[in-house]
């Protein structure tokens, strides 16, 4: 697959502290990359600059094999973490007018039905909920017809059903081809909308693959927990007390289950947890993703 953005040796200081540090991605064309790291990490800063809003220190861009300039503003969508929206006017005004700064952007009709806008379009921007909000900013983002949009944190302070339907928005836009960056702290996001995900700490790139494929790499297994209540009689011997719940920790789900049945162990209320991207971060950095 053909390669829409290379960004090589990034490196950006402010004062004492280093940004982002030596950091490498190359990104295919139609591909959702998360990139992921807590509050610090050098995530905004790398999309940044990636973006062509920042400078760096030292590294270059290149977008389809060529240095950024003028012409790769027509061809990016951006969302940023706070947007201030004009006021007093309308979201189909904000809409047609941002329409208007771009030669040829997308038809009215086309980004009200893929933002799901139609309810909203006479409603003033100030009126506008943090979900029905995002949805506007997401709409703004993609009115150029862009080839690449990066979308910066774009779900934080969201409830959990304004969060899913955003990421039916941005399944929408994946399904046209268009390459998404995305940065984000939840782990569940990243795990349902992208691709790959690169794993950011203290400015650097720590791991980057697709997300089944990280987990495979770190972890084997799961792990088992049953309530002490359920427990009469030996613990098993691959087991352990931990507070008030026996934890297995399990390489062979079908050896495990046999064994608890076999010591006549209560399996009501046992819980199987499968390492996630929050347990490869933690172990990677000693940080949650939200930290």
């Amino acid at each position: 697959m053909a390669k829409i953005m290379e960004a090589s040796g990034l490196r950006k200081r402010y004062g004492a502290v280093q940004a982002v540090d030596s950091v490498t991605l190359d990104i295919e064309e139609g591909i959702c990359l998360g990139i992921l790291g807590p509050n610090g990490a050098g995530k905004s800063t790398t999309i940044e600059i990636m973006e062509g809003i920042l400078s760096p220190d030292e590294g270059k861009v290149l977008f389809k094999g060529k240095p950024i300039g003028r012409d790769f503003k027509r061809k990016v969508g951006i969302q940023f973490q706070t947007t201030a929206l004009p006021e007093f006017i309308t979201v189909k005004e904000t809409l047609r007018l941002f329409s208007s700064f771009y030669p040829d952007p997308r038809p009215l009709g086309q980004i009200v039905e893929l933002c799901s806008l139609a309810d909203i379009l006479d409603r003033d921007n100030r009126k506008l909920s943090g979900g029905q909000r995002q949805r506007m900013l997401l709409a703004l983002a993609i009115v150029s017809r862009p080839e690449i949009v990066f979308l910066d944190e774009p779900t934080t302070g969201l409830d959990p059903q304004a969060r899913r339907n955003f990421w039916d928005l941005v399944a929408r836009i994946k399904a046209e081809r268009t390459t998404v960056v995305l940065t984000t702290h939840y782990m569940d996001e990243a795990q349902v909308l992208c691709d790959e995900v690169a794993i950011m700490d203290h400015g650097k790139i720590l791991e980057r693959d697709r997300p089944g494929k990280l987990l495979a790499r770190h972890f084997t297994g799961a792990l088992v927990k049953i309530p002490k209540g359920c427990i009469d009689g030996a613990l098993p011997a691959s087991g352990r007390m931990v507070a008030d719940f026996l934890e297995i920790q399990s390489t062979n789900l079908d050896d495990t289950m046999r064994e608890l049945l076999a010591g006549g162990i209560n399996l009501e209320g046992l819980s199987i947890h499968k390492p996630d991207l929050e347990d490869l971060f933690i172990e990677l950095t000693g940080a949650s993703l939200r930290n």
